[in-house]
């Protein structure tokens, strides 16, 4: 059986995957919280989720409790949740506060910057402030964010390159997208799917279209495999596959989305799946753009998080409801479709034989990709 750590990508005849380790160890699976995700921009939640000033939503990232603020001007920070006094975790669920995000234990406050506000009675009864305690040193601490496409980015090691470098070839590729409007649908164009198998192989799925005929017949019969093309980043930090037949009938009205402006011919009947290394699974169409946060939950379990966008504001209106709803469904119905697909391979994950398996050099190159990432990250680290 292939080792545990064991992150060497064999590459003789058929190239060999990441060891069972990496897929049901729970030491290896916290080794990777510290040489995976802390390292790297990890996505951690969705801009929308805080849409006004003084907006809060804690979450975890790698067992470390964070919490998404939306600041006075206008910006997302994240910060981590935990009061500077005595530990305390700030906030345990969304919430709106007013002018200074306090805690329940001893009321320290803090402004939305994440400066230190107040310390109610530190000196004693009616007595708030004291020489020796200096609020500038006591702030919440500060995690290294950056949102793009309204996803929440995180580097909780503070290491990784800058995101507008590590994003750019991203961004060179859909530069047709980049700085147009996106308006998330509301609540009928976000969902969540609840996996039993490791986070890597919700990822390891979408980056190919190898699978498409046997687990998605009906995506399959006007958008065949032969119909997709691969994607493969120069600098090895996202893979995927595209296709050049998109063009799907919701419904016998005729109606479609608004458009995204100024597009190419290409994305008439293209779009394209991409995974973001390590945890963000992407996809741009013309009409509208999907998001989805992969949530490590341990070594065998997965959170997903689906957010759906659409181009301008008169689509995410009451009069395009029952579209949204229909478009929704049609990408929860693909999404459920590769469950037993994830779950299955995990499952198979505790053969001792199995080794990794084969990398077909033609079908498999987005998928090898991600484990030749991944080697990558540990021997970084």
């Amino acid at each position: 059986m292939a080792s545990s750590n064991n992150t060497t990508i064999k590459d003789h005849g058929l190239a060999h995957g990441l060891g069972n380790g990496h897929y049901v160890d729970p030491d290896v699976h916290e080794l990777e919280n510290q040489s995976v995700i802390a390292n790297t921009w990890a996505s951690i939640g969705f801009a929308k989720v805080v849409p006004n000033r003084g907006d809060v939503m804690p979450t975890t990232l790698a067992g470390q409790p964070l919490l998404i603020v939306r600041g006075s001007d206008g910006g997302v920070q994240v910060f981590e949740n935990v009061c500077r006094h005595r530990g305390m975790i700030l906030v345990e669920e969304p919430r709106h506060f007013k002018s200074a995000i306090a805690c329940r234990y001893h009321a320290w406050c803090y402004g939305f910057k994440g400066d230190l506000k107040t310390t109610p009675h530190i000196g004693g009864p009616g007595i708030h402030d004291l020489p020796e305690v200096k609020k500038e040193n006591l702030g919440l601490i500060p995690v290294r964010t950056t949102v793009w496409m309204d996803v929440v980015y995180v580097n909780l090691s503070g290491t990784a390159k800058e995101f507008d470098t590590a994003i750019r070839p991203l961004t060179e590729r859909w530069s047709e997208f980049m700085g147009q409007p996106i308006f998330h649908g509301g609540p009928d164009s976000s969902f969540k799917l609840e996996l039993n198998c490791n986070w890597k192989l919700a990822v390891e799925n979408y980056c190919e279209s190898y699978h498409l005929p046997w687990v998605h017949p009906a995506l399959n019969r006007y958008s065949r495999l032969q119909d997709h093309y691969e994607i493969l980043d120069t600098d090895g930090n996202f893979s995927g596959q595209g296709t050049t037949v998109y063009d799907p009938k919701l419904d016998d009205s005729g109606r479609t989305f608004s458009t995204f402006d100024g597009l190419s011919d290409h994305w008439n009947t293209g779009a394209e799946y991409i995974s973001l290394f390590p945890n963000t699974l992407l996809g741009i169409h013309k009409d509208h753009y999907y998001a989805i946060r992969i949530e490590p939950l341990g070594p065998n379990r997965t959170r997903e998080h689906v957010e759906i966008y659409y181009t301008d504001a008169d689509m995410v209106t009451d009069d395009w409801a029952d579209l949204r709803a229909i478009n929704t469904e049609m990408w929860k119905t693909v999404f459920l479709e590769d469950v037993f697909a994830v779950e299955g391979r995990q499952k198979g994950r505790s053969a001792p034989g199995f080794d990794g398996g084969a990398f077909s050099p033609i079908m498999d190159r987005p998928t090898q990709m991600f484990h030749e990432w991944v080697g990558g990250q540990y021997r970084a680290a």
